[in-house]
C-alpha cells in the first residue's frame, strides 16, 4: 500500500499543490539540459525557441492571448491547467494535469472528465495550426489494477496517463543536446 508522505483531509490543497511542484515541467526540461527563460520560454543550447510553458492562468497571458484567442469566444468557462507546453517544433499544445490520491475519493471521477476537456481545449486552438494532447500525471496510486478500466478509457478516448514524472519523450522537443 503506498505510504501517504503528503497528509491528506483539510490538508488535501496543499497536498496537491506539494505533488505538482515535485513534478515541474520547468524543473524537469531544466534538469534535461533546456533553458528556461524569465518568461517561460524553452530554449536549446543554442538559443533556439522551442515552445512555452505556461502554467493555470498563465496559459491564456502566455500561449492563447499571443494567438489572437480569447476564451470567451470559444467556451463558457475558463479551464486552467496545472501545466502547458506550446511545443513550437511540432505545433502542439499539451496540457498536462496533475492528479494525487492517497485513498479513494473525488480525484477518482476527475480522471475520467479527460474527454470533455480536451475537447473544451481543442475549441480554444480551433482557429490555429495547434493540436492539443491531454495527458494526466499521476503518483503510484492511481496504478492499480481497479483504475484498469479508467486507463483503458483514457487512452480509447485519445488522451494520455503517465505516474509520477513527466514524460519528456512523449513531449517531441528536439533533444537539448547537453555538453
Amino acid at each position: 500500500m503506498p505510504i501517504n508522505i503528503y497528509g491528506g483531509g483539510a490538508r488535501t490543497n496543499e497536498n496537491g499543490l506539494k505533488f505538482e511542484q515535485e513534478t515541474s515541467l520547468a524543473d524537469a526540461l531544466y534538469n534535461a539540459g533546456y533553458t528556461i527563460t524569465t518568461r517561460n520560454i524553452v530554449k536549446d543550447k543554442y538559443g533556439n525557441c522551442l515552445g512555452i510553458i505556461a502554467p493555470k492562468h498563465a496559459f491564456y497571458k502566455l500561449i492563447l492571448e499571443p494567438e489572437g484567442v480569447d476564451w470567451r469566444d470559444y467556451i463558457s468557462k475558463r479551464l486552467l491547467p496545472d501545466e502547458a507546453l506550446l511545443n513550437f517544433t511540432n505545433n502542439t499544445v499539451y496540457i498536462i494535469e496533475k492528479k494525487f490520491q492517497h485513498d479513494s475519493g473525488s480525484v477518482d471521477e476527475k480522471l475520467q472528465t479527460c474527454d470533455f476537456k480536451k475537447k473544451q481545449y481543442q475549441k480554444l486552438f480551433y482557429d490555429t495550426d495547434y493540436d492539443v494532447e491531454y495527458l494526466y500525471v499521476c503518483n503510484d496510486w492511481f496504478e492499480q489494477p481497479c483504475y484498469r478500466d479508467v486507463h483503458k478509457y483514457i487512452y480509447s478516448v485519445g488522451c494520455h496517463i503517465f505516474f509520477n514524472e513527466i514524460p519528456l519523450e512523449f513531449l517531441n522537443l528536439p533533444l537539448a543536446e547537453q555538453e
